[in-house]
């Protein structure tokens, strides 16, 4: 594999664009290659296989849709409790909605990857770590609840992006009211 990291990089984010403008079908590694500016072939450089560069992608998205520390920081300093549990998720679910074409490719791997098993284990690896990071921070948070709260949370956060980002129920609710009713919720409370 070549070792250019910003290279890598580049194509990583050319193929996340792709992705959720033309979906898996459009995704291809000369697609990659047109929508990054780059000569034919660079992407079959760095990613062999279709499965490779989907993995990737994958791996990319999370990169890219990771927490600022700065947003972060003041919230550390709060005193644990579901109110500062309803924050963290309010930001999540904003850094969702900032960022369509990253939860819609993530939707698109997420559907491929049902039919690609070399995909489904890279791509499950992939979520396995997030969901492992997400319990093992809220632990460290003291947030209430534990890892059945917290998968509980992801099912519903990925429906509320499904229904905002795609044809759904509409949008005349209010995705905070909504984000902060699912965490009382799954606290029993509410």
């Amino acid at each position: 594999m070549p070792a250019n990291p910003e290279r890598r990089t580049q194509l990583a984010d050319a193929g996340l664009d792709v992705l959720a403008t033309q979906g898996a079908r459009g995704l291809t590694h000369r697609a990659v290659d047109a929508a990054a500016g780059l000569p034919a072939g660079t992407a079959s450089n760095y990613f062999k296989s279709r499965d490779a560069l989907l993995g990737a992608l994958g791996e990319r998205i999370f990169e890219r849709l990771a927490p600022d520390e700065a947003v972060l920081e003041p919230l550390a300093k709060r005193e644990p409790g579901l109110d500062l549990a309803i924050d963290y998720v309010h930001y999540i679910v904003e850094r969702l909605l900032a960022r369509p074409d990253l939860t819609l490719a993530l939707f698109e791997l997420r559907l491929e990857a049902a039919r690609r098993p070399g995909l489904h284990e890279i791509l499950s690896r992939t979520l396995r770590q997030g969901f492992d990071a997400d319990v093992a921070f809220h632990a460290h948070a003291g947030l209430p609840g534990g890892a059945e709260e917290i998968r509980l949370l992801h099912f519903a956060i990925d429906g509320l992006m499904l229904d905002q980002l795609t044809p759904g129920t509409g949008r005349p609710y209010d995705v905070n009211a909504i984000t902060e009713r699912l965490v009382r919720r799954l606290n029993r409370e509410d």
